[in-house]
Formats: C-alpha cells, sequence, structure tokens
C-alpha cells in the first residue's frame, strides 16, 4: 500500500508552504473552544491517554496539550516537515506529555489498545480508505475507547454574505475533483455508517459552527483566499465567471465592513466496544 494514500500534501498547496501553514494555524484555533465542549461532552477527559491522527504542524495538538495538562498525547503525522514545524512549535512541552510518531494513519505501527481516546481532525475527507484507517484506529484504542472524526460535508457549507450566487456549483466541482483523486468532501454525512463498518458502537453525531460574528473574520479570509481557486481556474475545473464572483467575493470579505461567513463542520463519535 501506498502509505500516503491521500489526497492532501502541503508541498502542493496552491498558497505555498508557509501561507498554508498560517490558513491551517487560524483554521484550528478559531473554533476550538466549541470542539473542545464538543469533545469533552463525547467522554475526553484530563488525564486520558491521547492519540491524534494527522496532527500536522501541531496546533490542535497545542489545543490539546493546553486543554488536558495531565494528559499523554500522541501526535501521528507522515509528513516529516509538518512533524518539524510542530516539534519547533511545541519544543517547552516535555516528552513525558507529549511525543510524536511520523507514521501512516493505516499502519501507525502502534501497540494494541493503547489509547483512551482519539481525534481525526480535517483528516478522514482526504483518505482513499477511510474505514481502514478506522480499523487502525480501532486497534489501538482501549476496549471502551473512542474515536471522535471532526469533518467537512460540501453539502451543508455554510453561508456567505454578500451571496456567491456560483459557490453551490464550485463547491461541486471541486468536490467531483476531489472524489476523482480518491478524497471525499461529502464526508461528514457518511461518518456514522462509515464508524459502524469500522466496528464502533454507540455512534453519535453533531455539528460545530463557525461564524464571522463570533470569532471575527480573519479566519475566514483565509478560507476564501482567491488564491485557493486560481489553480483550479487555470487547469479549466472553474470558469471565468466563476472565478470572478470568487475573486469579488474575496475582496468584499476582505473589505466590507457589513460581510459575514459561517461554516459547519459535522463531528462523529464512536466507541469500541468494552
Amino acid at each position: 500500500m501506498n502509505e500516503r494514500q491521500s489526497t492532501y500534501n502541503i508541498q502542493n498547496a496552491t498558497l505555498g508552504f508557509e501561507s498554508e501553514i498560517e490558513r491551517l494555524k487560524v483554521q484550528a484555533t478559531m473554533g476550538w473552544a466549541k470542539e473542545f465542549r464538543n469533545l469533552q461532552w463525547y467522554g475526553l477527559q484530563n488525564g486520558m491517554k491521547i492519540i491524534e491522527l494527522g496532527s500536522g504542524p501541531g496546533f490542535v495538538t497545542e489545543q490539546i496539550v493546553n486543554s488536558l495538562p495531565d494528559s499523554q498525547v500522541t501526535a501521528l503525522e507522515i509528513d516529516g516537515a509538518l512533524i518539524d514545524k510542530a516539534k519547533n512549535l511545541l519544543e517547552h512541552v516535555p516528552s513525558s506529555r507529549l511525543r510524536f510518531v511520523q507514521s501512516s494513519v493505516y499502519d501507525t505501527t502502534l501497540p494494541d489498545q493503547s489509547f483512551d481516546f482519539a481525534v481525526a481532525r480535517l483528516l478522514f475527507l482526504h483518505l482513499h480508505n477511510p474505514v481502514l484507517a478506522a480499523q487502525e484506529i480501532y486497534r489501538v484504542l482501549k476496549p471502551g475507547g473512542k474515536l471522535v472524526i471532526i469533518d467537512v460535508d460540501d453539502g451543508i457549507f455554510g453561508a456567505v454574505y454578500p451571496d456567491i450566487d456560483v459557490l453551490p456549483t464550485v463547491l461541486k466541482k471541486i468536490a467531483d475533483h476531489v472524489a476523482n483523486k480518491g478524497g471525499n468532501r461529502h464526508i461528514g454525512r457518511s461518518l456514522p455508517c462509515l464508524l459502524k463498518n469500522a466496528g464502533y458502537t454507540d455512534i453519535d453525531t453533531d455539528a460545530i459552527i463557525q461564524h464571522s460574528d463570533i470569532h471575527g473574520i480573519e479566519g475566514f479570509k483565509h478560507q476564501f483566499n482567491i488564491n485557493r481557486f486560481t489553480g483550479f481556474f487555470k487547469n479549466g475545473l472553474i470558469n471565468k465567471q466563476e472565478y470572478d464572483q470568487l475573486e469579488e467575493a474575496s475582496h468584499q470579505i476582505n473589505n466590507a465592513s457589513e460581510s459575514y461567513a459561517m461554516m459547519t463542520y459535522v463531528m462523529a463519535c464512536g466507541k469500541k466496544p468494552e
């Protein structure tokens, strides 16, 4: 198996490496308070042994470590450049509280029944074989342990003002493009079935809403940065009319005081039977 079997590679990010890192930082921190509230609701507690899958440059890892000072956290990431970023960010955290593992979510190389709780944030939409990944996480969870997946579903993306008439069409085109490459930008609606097929029980799902009137518009500026769509325009995936509307919307979000954006994330939880 190609261990990468994923549609995401930061080296290919349209924004460039450093700008993509900044986008990921804002994306990770903007809604953390709500996400952490729901993680606690699903059973996350201080003192647990936790694994974060696809931990990237460490921004969510940082939130977990700071929120759970008595927990041992394992951050698993396949990309060495991202692990280096995370290690630099979290160099002050002792190894007794945090360790990094460079490995694939399909084959973590970790022992059976090692963790109380697993978190996978914006990982599963990229995976070619999400059930296999969920089964590997199942293996490393203790009996009674839980996996929470936080991910997207472009069918319930959210809302933007001023309206972008072409946005649903553009999102569908991008979702179809990602699907052709093996990912799934509609993964949110499939998470309960995915968890069931991987052997989990007590499955539940919920939604997290981020709104610029609450969290600030800055984070959404990164999400609607026109440069994220330039590659799709250049390769013919979206047409000039669509690109021009997106460019105007990006300008409005950056400059119009009445602009707002709302984004929806799906959370799903499954339990490894005791």
